[in-house]
C-alpha cells in the first residue's frame, strides 16, 4: 500500500505544477494539518484515493470551509482496507484559539477513545499534527510535543506515527524519519511517500 502524507506547506509540485500522473499508484492520502482546505479538495478531485485529515493549529478556517470530498478522522479510528488509523490533531495551547490543547486536555481526548481502541484492538497508524514529547519536538511551547502520544505508542505499538508541525527550516529539530521502539516516525512536512506491506496488516 502506497501512502502520500502531507502537512504544513502546500507542495508546488502537487498544486502549481500538478500532473495527474503524480498521484498514480497512491492508495491513500493523509494530511497532518495546517494546509489550505482548497488544496485538499483539489487533490481529492484528481485521485480515487481517499483523502483523510486531522486539524493543525492554523486550520480554524475548516469550520466554515471544510475540504470537499475529504474525511476528517479527528478522535476516530478510520479503517482503510484493514489499516486502522487513529487521528488526533492540534498542538500545544500557547494562545486562545481552536485546535490547541494542554497536556491534560489531550490526555482527556485519548482517555475518551478507550472503548473505540478496545473494539478495534488498537491501531496501526497514529496521525497527529504535533509531534510527541521529546521526540523531534521543540523547546518552545507552540512546538512542544504531547506526552499522550508516547503513552499511545507504548501501549499499542503502532507501525507508523505521522505528524507535522515541525518544518524543514527548523534545523536540527527537523527529522524526516526516526524510530520510537518498533514504531516508524515520519514528519509529513510538505509531502512524503511511503509504503506499508499489505502482509503486515494481517498480523
Amino acid at each position: 500500500m502506497r501512502i502520500l502524507v502531507i502537512a504544513d506547506e502546500e507542495s508546488k509540485s502537487l498544486w502549481d505544477y500538478f500532473e495527474k500522473e503524480k498521484l498514480e499508484g497512491i492508495d491513500l492520502i493523509i494530511s497532518c494539518g495546517d494546509l489550505s482546505p482548497h488544496y485538499l479538495s483539489f487533490l481529492a478531485t484528481f485521485t480515487k484515493a481517499p483523502v483523510i485529515y486531522v486539524h493543525g493549529n492554523h486550520d480554524g478556517r475548516y469550520e466554515t470551509t471544510p475540504p470537499d470530498g475529504c474525511i476528517c478522522i479527528e478522535d476516530e479510528i478510520y479503517n482503510f482496507k484493514g489499516l486502522r488509523i487513529l487521528g488526533l490533531g492540534g498542538c500545544m495551547k500557547y494562545k486562545p484559539g481552536p485546535h490547541m490543547y494542554t497536556q491534560k486536555e489531550m490526555k482527556k481526548r485519548v482517555k475518551k477513545l478507550r472503548w473505540k481502541l478496545f473494539r478495534s484492538r488498537g491501531f496501526d497508524i497514529l496521525v497527529t499534527h504535533a509531534p510527541a514529547l521529546h521526540l523531534n519536538d521543540g523547546d518552545d511551547m507552540p512546538h512542544r510535543g504531547f506526552e499522550s502520544f508516547i503513552s499511545l505508542m507504548d501501549k499499542y505499538h503502532p507501525k507508523v506515527f505521522l505528524h507535522g508541525h515541525v518544518h524543514a527550516n527548523y534545523g536540527g529539530r527537523y527529522k524526516r524519519e526516526s524510530t520510537y521502539n518498533e514504531t516508524r516516525v515520519i514528519n509529513a512536512y510538505e509531502k512524503y511517500e511511503f509504503e506499508i506491506d499489505d502482509a503486515l496488516l494481517k498480523q
